[in-house]
């Protein structure tokens, strides 16, 4: 859609016989074959949430150890992490429909296998499948909607409508998973993808279109494998710091990870069918929108984690409850994700993208002003919609910059960048902004800590919110509002680190991707 100097005309769309069809305008086959990859788009989301509710229900079942049980949260996002680049490129060789189909199957058989598993070990097996399966429909969908709409400015509202469905599938799972797990068991919150994906299989022949690359090599499995030996290590040492802070492991991991990408990096500029084209990122457009998806997303997904604790720490709400007071944001969200493309249509996309971006940043500024108050809850849910119709603005706009920009044998690729760099923006958010919070609280903490706390119920304080609830009967009065206030200090530090990280990235989208013209019609290719 871009080049570095001027805008781009969008390519023509390839068949898989290889003809050009010229751009045009989607008729009722193609919007609602958007309406079906809505589907698949909402179960990674969907997946996501529901589990943070089923874990009590299905820790009292399986008896997992407390590493199993970490294991059964994280397996899921490792898997996605790993195969997204693989299964992008995998998806412009043998059929972006193809592996669509194959991958929601077998999301579906996994789904089946975590719903009935026996035993803490096969719960991770499939949740380690579900997470392979899932990294094949996130980029195919995108990529596919390339191929649907050729006209840009209903391009970008496909990737508009895209975004709001990923956002929509998180914000329901609170809420699905609370229904379900009050008439069921904890698997049911598993079974609801196998309905799903049995009415995409059925519609996804008549309604998607074929897609596979022509003139393209053999999957390089060597770079398969740095691939995962680069995102593994990396995710998992986000992940730790996020969970116990900085140690010798966790940076470790992180060290090798960054290694094993440089390698990666080397052998794709020599190959001549790489796994990932680095040419791409010679794209200014391509390159500072995934900076602004990869930071945009750093800061909403710490404070993502810092919203749904205070909610229920601090405000005492059920996660039921805490859910439904993530719906404004999430509708938030929506609204952007639908709207940004129109008004791109008139005003350029940077300074659009750099408007909602100052909006977020009015948001993160009205967190810093949180306490513990009665007005602490209309606080939260204000400032936090306010950051998502940033979210939504930049998942739309930002998403369309990197696919549209990149040749259409090479969408599946980039699309498959483009949701990496969000996964890794939410990971490292959780790690950045829950590593600051938590040091704050334990600072604070330290000056408010009684002499006479039996050591335990010290060690617990000291720690973490989420710790001096589990022993709240044994702290003395006043001190569990002691330790609220010190985590809602913590959040409010977060919350201004946010507010000044997004203020620049907003300044970068102005500067940056002023040159792209506003989203016209239909346009003759290039």
């Amino acid at each position: 859609m871009t080049s570095q100097d001027e805008p781009d005309l969008p390519l023509s769309r390839t068949t898989t016989e290889g003809t050009a069809s010229p751009p045009g305008t989607a008729g009722a086959r193609e919007w609602l074959g958007l309406a079906l990859l809505a589907l698949p788009t909402i179960l990674p989301g969907l997946d996501l949430t529901l589990l943070h509710l089923a874990l009590p229900a299905l820790a009292a079942d399986l008896q997992p150890s407390s590493v199993q049980a970490l294991w059964i949260m994280d397996a899921y996002g490792f898997m996605i992490a790993g195969f997204l680049i693989t299964m992008g490129t995998l998806g412009d060789r043998i059929g972006r429909r193809k592996l669509l189909m194959m991958g929601a199957a077998a999301f579906a058989v996994a789904s089946a296998l975590a719903a009935f598993s026996t035993s803490a070990v096969m719960l991770i097996a499939a949740r380690a499948v579900l997470g392979v399966a899932a990294a094949t429909l996130m980029p195919s969908t995108l990529a596919l909607i390339t191929n649907m709409f050729a006209d840009p400015r209903q391009r970008a509202l496909g990737f508009g409508i895209w975004a709001t469905m990923f956002a929509l599938g998180m914000a329901l799972g609170p809420v699905v998973g609370g229904v379900l797990l009050e008439h069921f068991w904890w698997g049911a919150a598993f079974l609801i993808a196998v309905p799903v994906v049995g009415l995409l299989l059925l519609l996804a022949p008549v309604l998607l279109p074929e897609y596979r690359a022509s003139h393209v090599g053999r999957l390089d499995l060597a770079s398969v494998g740095l691939s995962l030996a680069a995102m593994l290590p990396s995710v998992y040492g986000i992940k730790q710091v996020a969970k116990d802070g900085f140690g010798l492991h966790p940076v470790g991991a992180i060290a090798m990870g960054l290694a094993f990408a440089t390698l990666f990096v080397r052998r794709q500029q020599r190959l001549a069918d790489p796994l990932l084209d680095m040419s791409l990122f010679a794209n200014r457009a391509f390159s500072v929108a995934l900076i602004v998806l990869l930071f945009g997303l750093v800061a909403v997904g710490g404070t993502m984690l810092l919203v749904t604790q205070y909610l229920q720490l601090v405000a005492g709400f059920s996660p039921l409850v805490a859910g439904l007071w993530m719906g404004p944001p999430a509708l938030a969200m929506v609204a952007a994700g639908v709207t940004a493309p129109l008004i791109a249509r008139r005003v350029r996309p940077g300074f659009v993208v750099a408007g909602a971006l100052g909006l977020s940043v009015a948001g993160y500024l009205l967190l810093t002003q949180l306490d513990n108050s009665a007005s602490g809850v209309a606080i939260v849910v204000a400032g936090f919609s306010l950051a998502y119709l940033g979210l939504g603005t930049i998942a739309a706009l930002g998403t369309d910059l990197v696919v549209g920009s990149a040749p259409a044998d090479k969408a599946g690729s980039a699309s498959a960048m483009s949701e990496t760099v969000q996964d890794l923006g939410v990971s490292l958010g959780i790690a950045v902004l829950g590593s600051l919070a938590t040091a704050i609280y334990r600072r604070v903490m330290l000056d408010r800590m009684p002499d006479h706390l039996g050591h335990e119920a010290q060690e617990a304080v000291g720690d973490s919110l989420w710790a001096a609830s589990s022993v709240a009967s044994q702290l003395p009065v006043g001190l569990m509002e002691e330790a609220q206030a010190a985590f809602t200090a913590g959040f409010s530090t977060a919350a201004m680190f946010s507010a000044v990280s997004v203020s620049l990235l907003a300044i970068l989208a102005a500067v940056s991707l002023r040159h792209i013209g506003v989203i016209h019609g239909s346009e003759p290719p290039r």
